[in-house]
């Protein structure tokens, strides 16, 4: 058990928490909370690489706690109305393709490596700034409504350019002949 590795548990314990501290209305609270464990996503990689301490289970388990946080987020956002369908659709479809997309491969006997594309590093960060964004607006209202919905575009926008990038990757992956 690495440092990072013990990072991003606690990464993943965050979770619940924040989603806790959104749905109870302490959104102040909230946002600090998710802020660290955002900030905590790039400590563990930091780390890891600097200490030379990058592990099998590392790569396994940070973007693992990267999902549950990001779709717990969306998700309850999307279901206290503070932002739109469309954009929490995105994000947890591409989460779904992507884990679909890497079990279905494992099942046919073609395993892929586990390899984030520069793409999915960007959007991952767009994603965790927007649903920062939000939740500093509502816990020290910032009253930035429009630059929401700019935000929230953009999102989408990295979303479904990540989504498409990884199931061309998968297709040449399945297609490919040694």
């Amino acid at each position: 058990m690495t440092l990072p590795n013990i990072i991003t548990i606690a990464r993943l314990f965050m979770v619940p928490l924040v989603v806790w501290l959104l749905v109870d209305g302490r959104y102040d609270l909230a946002f600090w909370t998710f802020l660290i464990a955002g900030l905590s996503d790039a400590v563990d990689g930091i780390l890891a690489r600097k200490l030379n301490m990058q592990s099998l289970l590392g790569a396994y388990l940070d973007p693992v706690a990267d999902k549950a946080l990001l779709v717990s987020i969306y998700v309850t956002l999307g279901f206290m109305l503070e932002i739109p369908a469309y954009i929490v659709i995105a994000v947890v479809s591409r989460d779904i393709l992507i884990v679909g997309a890497v079990v279905l491969s494992w099942m046919m006997g073609q395993p892929m490596a586990m390899k984030p594309l520069v793409i999915s590093k960007a959007n991952t960060v767009a994603q965790i700034f927007f649903a920062g964004f939000v939740m500093a607006d509502l816990g020290l209202p910032l009253e930035v409504s429009s630059e929401r919905q700019i935000l929230g575009v953009i999102v989408v926008l990295f979303t479904v350019t990540s989504a498409v990038a990884y199931l061309v990757d998968w297709i040449g992956h399945m297609t490919k002949t040694d």
